[in-house]
């Protein structure tokens, strides 16, 4: 059955030529119908256009059709998520104290913090419970507007349990309506037992892990978090082209504590995205504008672990396109909330609404390889669409960071909210 979405206030992120980014100035124009209508057939979006050129022709050879009335509210794509960590296990409110009294990210992960107390609770949690309590996250993010994720491994770092992970993921796209990829980041961090010779455990990774994550196709993409006091550009070389050969595109966790060469090493290798990027520079903008490389910015973990704030604005002044994830994870980023993460890059990154929606669906879906299907208005893209609260305008939706502004969510042309 089509269902007509009619007298929407404003519909917006329309783009008729189907583009998979959009680019520098163009982010600050936001192309929106007022009084439109939408239709869906199916899974897809089939047409849209002014209330006042609606007629009953457009609907086609449709015997009947449902109709929801959007009076007052506006119709936008659903949030795309291109970066989270959100199939993790228990979670870590005690290094938020450790935070408050001024310990930073590096010497509480030097403690057996950060990364290694996930991977401690996740080597202890089975499967089957791993599964239960993403799928809590999944059903919360789907709550809050979002369409669309990519999630990670990396809180395994062995055989066994980064295989684990990926196959929670793999249930997680089997079992729920959200379209997700998934990438595997073995590299994420060097378990204790490697300290001492962490070429060791790059070696683990290339010659196990990563053969045996493709036979069993169970990641999309491969990620190496790549900075100051985790692994190196030279290892990170070594890994993505290993991941390379296995059919694996990169995507990079650089340049969140350090100017540490990840940008650069990413865009070498054609990553879809590099992500944390605070520590950019005229030559990494200058290396990601000869690129296919997004720069995606996570300003919920900039804010969570109080660090400088990438430079989104020189960014998109330069002519890049900026994505915005929300880096949903147990120990700096613990929200999948895309809405707010709107509202950071407003206020903290100076970005204008319309740059933060455009961040937050055609750019983010880039990221994360679907905006062919997701991330805009759309003829013959998939109905995955917000429908908010009565609202005044579009700018609204930043600007009330602290309010639930989602009415309706569509996954695949269905009401899921």
């Amino acid at each position: 059955m089509k269902k007509l979405i009619s007298n929407i206030k404003e519909l917006i992120a329309i783009d008729d030529d189907a583009r998979l980014l959009v680019r520098g100035k163009d982010m600050s124009e936001l192309k929106t119908i007022k009084n439109a209508w939408l239709l869906i057939n199916g899974e897809i979006i089939e047409d849209y256009g002014a209330m006042s050129d609606f007629n009953e022709d457009i609907l086609g050879d449709c015997d009947e059709y449902a109709e929801i009335d959007a009076t007052g509210k506006i119709v936008m794509p659903s949030f795309c998520d291109s970066h989270t960590h959100i199939v993790y296990a228990g979670s870590r409110e005690i290094e938020y104290s450790d935070k408050i009294r001024g310990l930073s990210y590096e010497e509480i992960a030097k403690r057996g913090g950060g990364i290694l107390n996930s991977v401690k609770l996740l080597q202890n949690t089975s499967e089957d419970e791993l599964y239960e309590q993403s799928l809590e996250r999944i059903e919360e993010i789907i709550s809050q507007g979002t369409g669309a994720v990519e999630i990670k491994s990396g809180y395994g770092l062995t055989l066994e349990d980064e295989m684990k992970m990926l196959r929670v993921i793999k249930r997680l796209k089997e079992t729920t309506p959200l379209l997700i990829k998934s990438t595997f980041l073995g590299a994420h961090a060097v378990p204790e037992e490697y300290k001492a010779n962490q070429d060791d455990y790059v070696d683990l990774v290339i010659n196990e892990m990563i053969p045996q994550v493709a036979a069993e196709d169970l990641a999309d993409y491969i990620d190496v978090f790549c900075d100051k006091g985790f692994f190196t550009v030279e290892q990170t070389d070594r890994i993505l082209l290993a991941g390379i050969k296995h059919g694996l595109r990169p995507k990079i966790h650089a340049n969140e504590l350090a100017n540490s060469g990840g940008i650069q090493v990413g865009v070498k290798y054609n990553a879809l995205s590099v992500d944390h990027i605070e520590y950019t520079g005229k030559e990494e903008i200058a290396a990601l504008l000869n690129s296919e490389t997004m720069p995606t910015i996570l300003p919920g973990a900039a804010f969570f672990l109080n660090m400088p704030y990438s430079p989104a604005r020189e960014m998109i002044n330069a002519g890049l396109p900026v994505a915005i994830a929300s880096d949903y994870n147990p120990g700096s980023s613990p929200s999948g909330n895309m809405k707010l993460m709107m509202s950071f890059a407003c206020v903290n990154y100076k970005m204008l609404p319309e740059e933060a929606i455009y961040a937050t669906t055609i750019n983010t879906a880039y990221a994360m390889g679907v905006s062919d299907v997701v991330g805009s208005i759309t003829r013959g893209k998939l109905a995955n669409l917000i429908i908010t609260n009565d609202i005044p305008s579009y700018q609204f939706l930043p600007y009330a960071y602290g309010s639930d502004l989602i009415n309706s969510v569509f996954l695949k042309g269905e009401i899921i909210l």
